[in-house]
């Protein structure tokens, strides 16, 4: 009992002191996406697949948010003429990728720990975008 009641009171503290930053990596998020138009994302695409992918995994790694929002953005950038690959790409890097929460991340899980994971996730993205659309056109 005595271990359970330290852990929870080391946890109440690591929350408390990381809870500015998470205030502020929202209240960025939400600034980001307030600020940047939706037709800016359509006209950066180039209907090419490899850059495309490269592209949306680089939007959404920076334009982070919410895996929901991701679908509503995604059918948003197809309506407005995206490739489905950079659409793709955006919404897998948009929930796997956080380069706006690193500075938290890195000091929760480490920097290493979260620059491998973010190269990785963001690496990630690009290949699932490509196979994805790969696998829809063979249907």
């Amino acid at each position: 009992m005595k271990n359970l009641k330290q852990s929870v009171s080391n946890t109440l503290v690591s929350f408390y002191k990381i809870s500015p930053l998470i205030l502020g990596m929202l209240l960025f998020i939400s600034l980001i996406s307030t600020l940047v138009p939706r037709s800016f994302y359509a006209k950066i695409f180039c209907n090419n697949a490899i850059l495309d992918s490269i592209i949306g995994s680089a939007i959404g790694s920076i334009s982070t948010g919410p895996p929901i929002t991701s679908y509503i953005l995604g059918g948003e950038f197809l309506k407005g003429g995206v490739s489905i690959i950079g659409v793709t790409a955006f919404m897998v890097a948009w929930v796997t990728v956080g380069l706006v929460q690193f500075p938290v991340e890195s000091i929760i899980l480490g920097t290493k720990f979260a620059l491998v994971r973010n190269i990785i996730s963001f690496i990630s993205s690009i290949i699932v975008a490509i196979i994805t659309v790969f696998l829809l056109s063979c249907i």
